[in-house]
């Protein structure tokens, strides 16, 4: 079976392994049982824009004969790629409908049996708001997106993004009210290319402090929890980092200020 180190899936390579999977697959089924995968998130984002630089694993959607596994299998033995390198686990995660596939777009075919397909620019943003994850790349890969879009002329806008969010999960409310204020002021203040760059670094950090975490308290992360425990490490980062600022003149005044209020009403 496969390694399971970590290999870095790139614009570069992704076509190489995919076609890879089509050549085995057709090995196992021959040219008359056709396969369609659509790629989602990260891998989706590989092949339409370029501020990702890699991903460690192909989440997507499979439609095909059961021996699809193992011609996946086959090619993680080939390249030595991670074990799940490409799968279908998305399909457990709240961002997961079965409507995606009504908004899928064709990108190519490989070995004329393996159909690939990705997701539509505002559906990829209504996916990661859905997820909306602070320690992933769901955040930053909105600004991505959005930025891209900008630059190539062609701006996605806030109606877009609520109609892909209503076609897939029936109603705006879905999302957390964290993503939706998210959204709502990364919309209203534009700049998307240097929202991204704050954004991304943001998310760094909270991977490195869960990092950091588990090596402290092994065995205490879960998949259920995970996301709360990052939300309070970056609020704990983001109270040290105002205690490490140094006073300006004009802090200091206000602090003696307030001191001097505060006395005053206590000498009332």
């Amino acid at each position: 079976m496969s390694s399971e180190r970590k290999v870095e899936i790139t614009k570069e390579n992704i076509d190489t392994y995919l076609k890879a999977v089509a050549k085995e697959y057709r090995k196992l089924v021959g040219k008359t049982m056709p396969a369609e995968l659509i790629l989602i998130g990260g891998a989706s984002i590989l092949i339409n824009y370029g501020f990702r630089g890699a991903t460690t694993d192909v989440d997507a959607l499979i439609q095909a004969n059961s021996s699809m596994k193992d011609a996946i299998n086959r090619v993680g033995d080939q390249y030595d790629l991670p074990n799940g390198w490409l799968n279908a686990d998305f399909m457990k995660t709240s961002s997961y409908t079965p409507k995606l596939v009504r908004f899928s777009t064709y990108y190519r075919t490989f070995s004329n049996v393996l159909t690939v397909r990705t997701i539509a620019a505002e559906y990829l943003i209504a996916m990661k708001l859905r997820s909306g994850r602070v320690y992933k790349k769901d955040l930053s890969d909105v600004l991505g997106i959005l930025a891209e879009h900008e630059t190539k002329g062609t701006p996605i806008t806030m109606e877009q993004i609520q109609r892909a969010v209503t076609d897939l999960y029936g109603d705006w409310s879905e999302l957390s009210e964290g993503a939706r204020n998210f959204i709502e002021r990364a919309m209203e203040n534009g700049s998307f290319a240097k929202q991204y760059e704050a954004i991304a670094e943001g998310e760094q950090q909270a991977q490195e402090a869960l990092i950091a975490f588990q090596e402290e308290y092994p065995g205490v992360m879960t998949t259920d929890n995970v996301e709360s425990i990052a939300h309070r490490l970056a609020a704990r980062e983001s109270v040290l980092a105002q205690l490490r600022k140094p006073k300006t003149k004009e802090s200091e005044q206000a602090e003696k200020k307030e001191k001097r209020l505060k006395k005053n009403d206590l000498e009332r």
